[in-house]
């Protein structure tokens, strides 16, 4: 066994591991945390960094833990499809993090749920069995209750619950499903399973059918498809500025990613395609998802809810394209998940930033952003052109793929669906960039002071300002209408580090708009032994 191949199991255990050192070591130091979550997460993108390499360039790589044979032991493996999302997860919680070194929240247990989230996530990705996906899933789960949780006021508990529960429903459907399978093929493992199903198929297809049903569900609620989609604006919307993006950007996408390994990895393209109604309920569901979404979209004030609710909107796309079952569809569905994981975080960071520096948290309270925070907003706005699908960008890469994979499976009603959604998209887009750019900034003089968003009971962003901020203080006041309370926000509260790592999403949307055959190229390998 080389070094490479103890990297899926490191990639898992480090992160879990580490999550006990911020609560045990902070006893005796109050700021052990963020070490501990910055060395972690850094190791932790270097190996997913060098796992990727060697899966791209001699094939995947399987770990059998304690050797036993990948029948009755857990088996882990990494290939094409799964590292694309192993980088994400990475990258994704490195800039997060280094975006709540000043944004908070930062307190050790923050880095004892944030360490454990990323293990959940790449455990997610690194599975070769469906009950360890289970438990996975529930690592993340409960890492995500409990940021969603630490949020200010009694909503966010609320929030949580309502996740809980939800939540707690999908997982005991996918347990169902997972039970169901094990009955009609006798394994556990992905790998054994897409060799035993379609053994299987003719003498329990009741059970397999049964056992898709129940996992198709699970997952629907898991990815926030409508009308399964409830927890998903309440948890946004009332989790700390800092967890948002994290939890928008990677615990739905890794759930997506999940569902179509199950579907393309375990079921298998000719089960999907044989079982009647299947692929017409999956594009169905996924279709009425993106239009719900971008309505519900449409008329929301609070932008974190905006953001949510096209999260709805995306996620449907992507089980649309699932449901297309062609290459194409396939490879645009990846590289939409990763462009919405970029897209979602970016603004999610962008809108928190925002909100901490000037206290804007609706669309109205938009009003002139341009003009007092030029680069943020112009950050802001590549991302949601990047939204509604604008060339150059990933998010216009992803959405053509699956709409050249819906005409040429002659799937008619997948492709009007993009055409409508980019339409709605652009609807609530275009609305908020009117206000940042030709709107005027209310009057200042109407403002009163009021305290900044703290949700780590730490220091707070105002203790860490980096002095060589200058572009955002033009302005420093802006009327807040939810609940007739009106803030005003230190503008020097947005660092330098926490711009940065905007622009650095921003421009990833763009460079990765060149990237559509790099992502062909990188997947082949996978598409290629899925349609085979």
């Amino acid at each position: 066994m080389n070094s490479v191949t103890l990297l899926p199991a490191l990639l898992i255990a480090v992160p879990i591991l580490a999550a006990t050192l911020p609560i045990a070591l902070g006893l005796r130091y109050d700021r052990a945390g963020w070490p501990i979550a910055a060395i972690t997460t850094t190791g932790l993108f270097g190996m997913a960094v060098a796992l990727a390499i060697s899966v791209y360039t001699t094939g995947q790589v399987k770990h059998p833990l304690g050797g036993y044979s990948n029948t009755y032991g857990i088996e882990l493996v990494a290939d094409q499809f799964s590292m694309v999302f192993a980088v994400l997860v990475t990258a994704t919680a490195a800039g997060v993090l280094a975006y709540t070194r000043t944004g908070g929240p930062r307190g050790n247990t923050f880095y004892t749920a944030y360490l454990l989230l990323t293990g959940g996530l790449l455990g997610i990705t690194m599975t070769g069995d469906v009950f360890n996906l289970f438990v996975f899933l529930e690592i993340t789960s409960l890492a995500t209750y409990a940021l969603v949780a630490s949020g200010d006021g009694p909503e966010s508990a609320v929030a949580a619950l309502k996740y809980l529960i939800l939540g707690t429903v999908a997982a005991s459907m996918y347990l169902i499903g997972v039970a169901f399978l094990f009955m009609a093929t006798g394994t556990l493992n992905m790998q054994v399973l897409a060799d035993a199903i379609p053994a299987a198929e003719g003498r329990q297809v009741t059970l397999l059918r049964t056992s898709f049903a129940f996992i198709f569900i699970g997952f629907a609620v898991k990815v926030a498809q409508w009308p399964l989609h409830t927890w998903q604006p309440d948890a946004y919307q009332r989790a700390p500025d800092g967890v948002t993006p994290l939890i928008a950007a990677l615990v739905s996408t890794a759930s997506a990613y999940a569902l179509g390994r199950l579907l393309y990895s375990v079921f298998g393209v000719d089960f999907v395609t044989s079982t009647p109604y299947a692929t017409e309920l999956i594009v169905t569901v996924g279709c009425v998802s993106v239009l719900a979404g971008t309505t519900l979209a449409v008329i929301q004030q609070e932008l974190k809810r905006m953001l949510a609710y096209s999260s709805v909107s995306q996620f449907g796309l992507i089980l649309a394209a699932y449901g297309v079952v062609t290459d194409t569809a396939l490879v645009g569905a990846t590289i939409h998940l990763v462009g919405h994981g970029l897209m979602k975080a970016g603004l999610f960071l962008a809108v928190g930033l925002i909100a901490v520096s000037a206290g804007a948290r609706t669309v109205d309270e938009y009003a002139g952003l341009a003009d007092r925070r030029p680069i943020t907003a112009g950050a802001m706005t590549v991302m949601l052109l990047s939204l509604v699908g604008i060339p150059p960008t990933i998010g216009f890469v992803g959405k053509w793929y699956i709409a050249v994979g819906a005409v040429q499976a002659q799937m008619w009603p997948v492709a009007a669906v993009i055409f409508l959604s980019t339409m709605l998209t652009l609807a609530y887009v275009a609305r908020l960039l009117e206000k940042m750019y030709f709107t005027p900034a209310l009057p200042a003089e109407s403002l009163r002071a009021a305290g900044r968003v703290a949700t780590d009971g730490g220091g707070g962003p105002g203790s860490e300002i980096d002095g060589s901020a200058t572009d955002d203080r033009a302005a420093d006041a802006v009327q807040a209408t939810d609940g007739g309370r009106r803030d005003r926000r230190d503008p020097r509260a947005a660092s330098i580090g926490m711009r940065t790592v905007v622009i650095a999403c921003a421009l990833l949307v763009v460079a990765l708009g060149f990237s559509g055959g790099w992502f062909f190229e990188l997947l082949d390998p996978f598409v290629t032994e899925v349609f085979a």
